[in-house]
């Protein structure tokens, strides 16, 4: 006997699992950090014009975003990774925590000693042909980007329905 397959309308909740997933893999987190992240936005309904656009500001100020759109990595995966081994400094200091939030006028930088590695050999050429959203600067000589404003949900424009991501934590 074959098992018939349940044809129909995709229902609401499947919807919006499926959002909640794509953006939750497009950043590379755990179902546990991502759901926090959606939390802590959705509490601050009321107190911000738009929370969508707050949680992708939360999402884009990561570290090993900011070092996923400097340019520097194939990958969000690969950039955290590299947070992980401490190859970057944050202000001067270095910062091995992928999740930290990097705020206006903060300095990111591949520290010198990890420059000689070669996973950066090829980076002058990579660096001359980066694009960075606009509330990154890049100094392409010095291979360090600074923080100069806000990231906004019209730039990233990430391809998923960002108000059934919070209806799916609102259950």
């Amino acid at each position: 006997m074959e098992k018939k397959k349940r044809r129909g309308a995709v229902s609401e909740y499947k919807k919006s699992l499926i959002e909640k997933q794509a953006l939750k893999r497009m950043y590379g987190l755990s179902e546990r950090q991502f759901k926090r992240y959606v939390k802590e936005t959705l509490e601050k309904m009321g107190k911000v014009e738009n929370v969508s656009d707050e949680l992708i500001k939360r999402l884009e100020r990561r570290l090993d975003n900011v070092v996923f759109r400097m340019g520097i990595s194939k990958s969000r995966s690969h950039a955290r990774q590299m947070v992980n081994h401490s190859y970057f400094l944050v202000n001067g200091k270095p910062v091995n925590i992928p999740s930290y939030q990097v705020k206006k006028d903060d300095v990111v930088a591949i520290k010198e000693t990890k420059k000689k590695k070669p996973i950066f050999k090829d980076l002058p050429v990579i660096v001359k042909k980066i694009e960075t959203p606009f509330w990154l600067s890049l100094n392409k000589d010095k291979v360090e980007c600074v923080v100069i404003g806000e990231p906004s949900l019209l730039e990233v424009n990430p391809p998923v329905e960002i108000s059934l991501v919070f209806e799916f934590y609102s259950r």
